[in-house]
């Protein structure tokens, strides 16, 4: 078998995928003229929080924050804390960076690549103080349940990365997601959920409400948040 084949059928299974999108001029304007002042870029070497941020404040991070109107809230409205998001889609990384240099904050940064492999290589262990998952790609076929991000590993990425008594935070609008979820946390040692076993949180004061999110309520969509804290 060539390289080539062997890399097609290798390939790590994607839980996301790649849209193109074009970008508005406000969204080129901030990549091409403020990446170096948001932007990380993807390396293989371990990050340096305190030299990136100029200071120890506890980071929460943000995983597929989509257009990122709910982390740029955040970042306004808690600038004791710091925060890391990470997204794929381009059009949605201007639009956040566009945001944070109009609101002139200094506590946010982006990086534009693969979560799984961002955790896996740059951030280093024992560093964050929450990680957000909300509202990933369902993938609600059940042959295509295998490419939902929550698996095993992942969550045990995410338990190493985050500090003892720190919080992992999810939301989904799909019944079935949130069921695999719950179902998925309930067999892991190092969390507990904040809730109680088998309960969800209330999103009020923990996250704020997206716009994707109000068109779902008002078509009738039911949304679920649950947060569960690593012990040990």
């Amino acid at each position: 078998m060539t390289q080539e084949l062997r890399e097609k059928y290798h390939r790590p299974i994607r839980s996301f995928v790649l849209r193109t999108g074009r970008l508005t001029p406000s969204q080129q304007n901030a990549l091409d003229n403020y990446w170096k002042d948001y932007g990380i870029d993807f390396s293989e070497k371990l990050l340096d929080f305190d030299a990136i941020f100029g200071n120890d404040a506890p980071i929460t991070l943000e995983i597929g924050f989509g257009n990122g109107e709910s982390l740029l809230k955040q970042a306004i409205d808690n600038p004791e804390r710091n925060f890391l998001g990470i997204e794929v889609h381009t059009p949605g990384v201007g639009l956040l960076i566009a945001g944070a240099q109009k609101a002139g904050i200094s506590n946010l940064r982006v990086i534009r690549h693969d979560a799984i492999e961002v955790l896996d290589k740059q951030i280093p262990e024992n560093t964050l103080d929450r990680v957000q998952l909300f509202f990933p790609d369902p993938w609600h076929k059940k042959r295509h349940n295998k490419r939902r991000i929550l698996q095993d590993d992942f969550v045990e990425s995410i338990r190493k990365h985050l500090c003892i008594g720190g919080h992992f935070h999810m939301a989904t609008d799909w019944e079935n997601y949130a069921e695999h979820m719950l179902n998925n946390m309930q067999q892991q040692a190092h969390f507990f959920n904040v809730a109680g076993e088998e309960h969800f949180v209330s999103p009020k004061d923990l996250r704020p409400e997206t716009k994707f999110e109000r068109r779902g309520l008002k078509l009738g969509h039911g949304v679920w948040d649950m947060v569960y804290e690593r012990k040990d």
